[in-house]
């Protein structure tokens, strides 16, 4: 997405490479120190590291990571082809996304002890923790190539929105997904009383005696087949469902509309292309 908004606003994508590496590597300290905090077994089908070797060797290489990241962002700021204002923007962007997808990790974290989840802080929760690293790699690929401040807003909304419809959907494809194309068995969100977007909606939509049911089954975080199937069926019957994938939809115009803004080319085409993808996927 970094090499994408660099072409996208008519920058040379190789001047981005080492931009999209920090963030790349910045993007795997975080997943080092999750898996940590989540207490993975594994991550792409691989051992996690603290599983593999220890939590010290997994906490010194995210750390080692996280030093990286920002070595390849200072290439901008020691290159004469880049003034201290674009360095300067660069740097703030880099660090704000570090900073705020850290806040949102912490934030998914004390929702694991919460039974009062609105529909509002988990929407902040997964812009601070899924969509903010989309939103900064838009914004970044066009500080690269040198747009105007109108056209790095426009980057950032379309990484913002799609980021924010991604997770949405991985919410959704968790409660109705098609196990054989989902990778996993429906209902594991429900299993493991994990706050998501369903689930924050019907404790905020379904009726008092429904909502104390609900938040019971959340609650043990071991819940039995019949009740993931109840709580499928509360999703149904009170239009949850069907809200999130408004949701989604509309999240994902109003990527499109951001993307309009730009002129032709193979990476709007690009970009359109995932958003189809995405707004279709079925794992």
């Amino acid at each position: 997405m970094v090499l994408t908004a660099c072409g996208l606003c008519n920058g040379n994508t190789a001047d981005a490479l080492h931009a999209a590496a920090a963030v790349e590597t910045l993007h795997t300290f975080t997943l080092l120190h999750d898996d940590i905090m989540d207490n993975a077994d594994s991550r792409r089908g691989y051992q996690t590291v603290h599983k593999k070797w220890d939590t010290n060797t997994a906490i010194l290489s995210g750390d080692a990571l996280f030093a990286f990241s920002y070595g390849l962002i200072d290439y901008y700021g020691k290159s004469p082809d880049y003034t201290k204002e674009q360095y300067a923007r660069l740097n703030h962007v880099f660090v704000d996304a570090t900073r705020i997808v850290c806040e949102g990790q912490a934030r998914d974290m004390e929702f694991e002890t919460r039974t009062d989840v609105s529909v509002d802080e988990y929407m902040l929760m997964i812009e601070q923790k899924t969509a903010t690293l989309l939103q900064a790699s838009m914004q970044i690929g066009a500080i690269i190539a040198g747009a105007p401040d109108v056209l790095i807003q426009k980057c950032g909304e379309i990484g913002l929105k799609a980021g924010i419809a991604f997770q949405i959907q991985d919410d959704l494809l968790d409660a109705v997904g098609d196990p054989s194309k989902f990778g996993k068995k429906p209902g594991g969100d429900i299993i493991a009383g994990k706050k998501t977007y369903l689930s924050a909606l019907a404790l905020q939509s379904a009726p008092s005696e429904i909502r104390a049911e609900l938040s019971l089954i959340l609650q043990q975080k071991k819940a039995t087949d019949q009740q993931v199937d109840f709580v499928i069926k509360v999703y149904r019957d009170y239009g949850v469902l069907e809200a999130a994938e408004n949701a989604i939809s509309d999240l994902y115009t109003q990527a499109r509309n951001a993307l309009s803004t730009f002129e032709n080319s193979i990476y709007k085409d690009e970009i359109n292309s995932l958003l189809d993808q995405l707004m279709i996927r079925e794992h």
